[in-house]
C-alpha cells in the first residue's frame, strides 16, 4: 500500500460516501425548502453509483490509506438495500472502520441490519430537544421522539452512537445546554458544530455563529469541563470530559477554530465526484472513469495524482478573508 499525502503533507486516510441526494427532511442550514421544494431536481438513479462502483471505489482508496469509511447523502437510509453496502465495504482490505451520519428518522427500522451488516457506528443530527423547534429546523419533517426511538434501537443494537447538533444563534442556542444535560444521562456524545458556510442556499452569517469557546463556557458554568486529548491524529473534534464522571462531548469548529492543517477527509458524491474539501466548487468526475475501463490500477493513479495535488484549506483561507465563489451542496456529499 502507498500512502497518498497531499501537498501540506497530510495523508489520506478518511473517505465519506454519499449514497443519494436526497432527504425526508428540509433542514434550514442544508436543504432549504424555498430551494429544495417539491419542484427540485434530485439526481435520476442511473447517475447514482451503484454498490459495485462504491466498492470498487473503495477498495482503490484503501489501496492508498484509506481506513475508515463513513456513509452520508442526503439522507443515506433512503438508499435501498444500505446493509448489502456496508457488507461489502466490511470485507475490502484495510478498511478498519464504517460509520453513517443519518437523521435518524429512519434508523429505528434499520439499525438491525446495518449492525449485522458491519456497521461500527452511527452519527445522529439532533439540533433540538424541543419539539416545535426541532420541525421549525427540520421543515416539519419529523418529531424529536422519532429521532430518539432510533437512536435508542441503534444502541440496543449495539452500535456506537453519538449525536450532532448544528447550533445557530437565535434558531436553537437555548438548547445547548438541556442537550448537553440529556445526552451526559443517556451516555451518548454530544458533538456541537458550529454552524457553516457549506453550500450556497444556506443564507449562512457569521453573526449567526455560536463560538466553541461560547458553547464550552456555558456548559462548563453548570457542568465543569476539561479539555481532553485528541484520540488520533486530525480529529475534527475538540474532546471534553464532564468533571463528575468522565463522559465526553465535542465541538467541531471549522469557523474559529480551524483544524485545516490535520484534515484527510476526501469525499465523493452521490453521482461519483471527488471533493477533497467540504467546502470545494469543484469535483473530480471518477464515474466516467468508472464505468469506461475496467483497469484499477488507472483508477488508483488519478486518485493518488488528484490528492497529491490538494492544497486546499478553505476555513484557514476565511479566517484570512480569501474565500468566495460558489461551493458544493452538502447534500450532496454529506457532512
Amino acid at each position: 500500500m502507498k500512502q497518498a499525502v497531499d501537498t501540506l503533507q497530510r495523508p489520506l486516510r478518511d473517505l465519506r460516501i454519499s449514497v443519494t441526494d436526497r432527504c425526508n427532511f428540509r433542514c434550514r442550514y442544508c436543504m432549504p425548502e424555498e430551494i429544495f421544494g417539491p419542484d427540485y431536481s434530485f439526481l435520476p438513479s442511473d447517475n447514482i453509483l451503484s454498490f459495485d462502483e462504491i466498492e470498487r471505489l473503495t477498495r482503490t482508496f484503501a489501496e492508498l490509506g484509506v481506513e475508515k469509511v463513513r456513509i452520508t447523502g442526503g439522507e443515506p437510509l433512503l438508499r435501498k438495500d444500505l446493509p448489502v453496502l456496508i457488507k461489502k465495504l466490511r470485507a475490502i482490505e484495510g478498511i478498519k472502520d464504517i460509520a453513517i451520519t443519518t437523521n435518524g428518522s429512519l434508523l429505528k427500522k434499520q439499525a438491525h441490519a446495518l449492525k449485522e451488516a458491519g456497521l461500527h457506528r452511527v452519527t445522529v443530527s439532533l439540533d433540538s430537544l424541543d419539539e416545535e423547534r426541532f420541525r421549525s429546523l427540520n421543515g416539519n419533517k419529523s418529531s424529536v421522539l422519532r429521532v430518539l426511538d432510533g437512536i435508542q434501537a441503534a444502541k440496543e443494537a449495539g452500535l456506537q452512537v453519538k449525536i450532532n447538533m448544528v447550533v445557530q444563534k437565535g434558531k436553537n442556542d437555548q438548547d445547548i445546554l438541556p442537550m448537553a444535560k440529556y445526552f451526559k444521562e443517556q451516555q451518548h456524545i454530544l458533538r456541537f458544530i458550529e454552524y457553516m458556510d457549506v453550500g450556497n442556499t444556506n443564507g449562512w452569517k457569521m453573526e449567526e455563529v455560536i463560538s466553541k469557546h461560547e458553547i464550552i463556557d456555558r456548559i462548563g458554568e453548570a457542568m465543569p469541563l476539561s479539555q481532553l486529548d485528541p484520540n488520533y491524529p486530525g480529529e475534527v473534534a475538540s474532546r471534553y470530559g464532564y468533571a463528575d464522571d468522565g463522559q465526553e462531548i465535542g465541538v467541531i469548529s471549522s469557523v474559529t477554530d480551524s483544524f485545516c492543517s490535520g484534515c484527510s477527509r476526501a469525499r465523493v458524491s452521490a453521482e461519483g465526484k471527488l471533493y477533497t474539501c467540504l467546502f470545494a466548487s469543484d469535483g473530480y468526475d471518477l464515474k466516467q472513469l468508472l464505468r469506461s475501463s475496467q483497469n484499477d490500477q488507472e483508477l488508483l493513479q488519478v486518485i493518488s495524482s488528484i490528492w497529491s495535488k490538494r492544497s486546499d484549506r478553505y476555513s484557514d483561507e476565511r479566517r484570512e478573508g480569501k474565500t468566495g465563489g460558489s461551493k458544493v451542496e452538502m447534500s450532496h456529499i454529506g457532512g
